[in-house]
């Protein structure tokens, strides 16, 4: 792994004009646990520089200057879905023009085509389609797996997953257990979108609601899967709900230990039931980076998500607390889907040249953030 100096600015060098920060940044002085209280004072400061400085500080305490991305591919099987939440502007019903449902064969061309370097992760998520069984989904990884053994896949959302367990009369062990047996290394972080009752109910009220989502998430800890979290916010929640949410994620990696990475996705309303809202400003967005960076001091990574934030505010986002910014993707229908600008994929050199120029120092990892030696051939994974 390249080597990185830190350069931690001390804490005794923290300046601000809100005599609310000066007892937070004493506790990230000493090392000491924020409360909700500190996250309620961290969204509500107008010196939003100053929740970036605190929050730098943890990340260069925790990483120095290291950035991390990986070479990684999105697959999306399908954007079938009995769901109708209102967030969502990929999903179609049953029977609608739009609705796609990929072959086998064209799943696999699909996480074959379109790349000249080696990936080292496929990322599925999809729809929660009402006839694909169980077994359609197990197939899917196994052919991956026997096309590309040296890829980790990166399958299915807390969400699919309790759906598939449901539709199969099994219980999540047990179908964690077959998508493990099947191929399946790892799970995405999608689908918490926030915990709090009064909003889930609003936005997407089909999914499994918040608990549910962290018991799913319980379990696939407790066999030894690694997953990440995420949070959707910009929409209809308040700062307490964003502090409920970050909390309630603190508490179980407390208790399993097996999120690596939280990555905080802003909502982007158009094409979706809730187009009459604005879209989040960058102040937002870094700030959101920061107070995540601040209060889930045992997650081990923060990711500038930079298809969502644009690669701009990404990588003003590397001085706000972030230390990733995903991977080079390829293909992305999610956000797309509503109306994202930015580029659909972005090449391994021009991640590391928007990493430089933030003046951090780029690391390719695969999805265990181990660092990925790459030469004009082939790659290797440091274990």
């Amino acid at each position: 792994m390249p080597a990185s100096t830190p350069k931690v600015e001390r804490a005794s060098d923290f300046r601000t004009c809100d005599p609310r920060l000066a007892p937070i940044a004493e506790k990230v002085r000493a090392h000491e646990r924020l409360s909700a209280g500190d996250g309620l004072a961290l969204y509500a400061s107008p010196d939003v520089l100053a929740v970036g400085w605190l929050a730098n500080h943890v990340r260069e305490r925790m990483h120095g200057d290291l950035t991390y991305f990986n070479v990684n591919r999105h697959i999306n099987p399908t954007n079938v879905c009995v769901a109708a939440c209102k967030l969502c502007a990929f999903g179609r019903k049953k029977g609608d023009p739009a609705g796609y449902t990929m072959a086998l064969e064209e799943a696999w061309q699909t996480a074959a085509s379109g790349y000249s370097e080696a990936v080292t992760e496929f990322h599925l998520v999809g729809g929660l389609h009402p006839d694909l069984p169980l077994e359609f989904f197990l197939d899917l990884i196994r052919g991956l797996k026997e096309r590309f053994p040296q890829v980790h896949i990166k399958a299915f959302t807390m969400v699919e997953i309790a759906f598939l367990a449901r539709r199969a009369k099994l219980s999540v062990e047990e179908t964690l257990l077959k998508l493990r047996e099947a191929g399946v290394d790892s799970m995405p972080g999608g689908g918490a979108e926030i915990f709090a009752p009064r909003v889930r109910s609003i936005i997407c009220d089909h999914k499994i609601d918040g608990e549910e989502w962290l018991q799913t998430a319980r379990t696939a800890h407790k066999l030894g899967f690694k997953s990440n979290a995420t949070m959707l916010y910009g929409h209809i929640e308040n700062d307490a709900d964003r502090v409920d949410h970050l909390l309630k994620l603190r508490a179980l990696q407390d208790e399993t230990g097996g999120f690596q990475t939280f990555i905080p996705l802003a909502f982007h309303p158009e094409n979706t039931a809730l187009d009459h809202l604005p879209v989040t400003t960058g102040l937002t967005d870094i700030r959101q980076i920061a107070v995540s960076r601040l209060l889930l001091d045992n997650f081990p990574h923060i990711k500038a998500y930079w298809q969502m934030m644009t690669p701009k505010i990404a990588q003003i986002a590397l001085r706000f607390g972030a230390d990733d910014l995903d991977g080079t993707v390829i293909e992305e229908k999610i956000y797309h889907d509503a109306g994202a600008k930015t580029p659909q994929g972005m090449t391994r050199k021009e991640l590391c040249r928007l990493i430089t120029e933030a003046g951090r120092v780029p690391v390719e990892r695969d999805t265990l953030y181990r660092p990925v030696t790459r030469t004009e051939e082939s790659f290797t994974v440091a274990v």
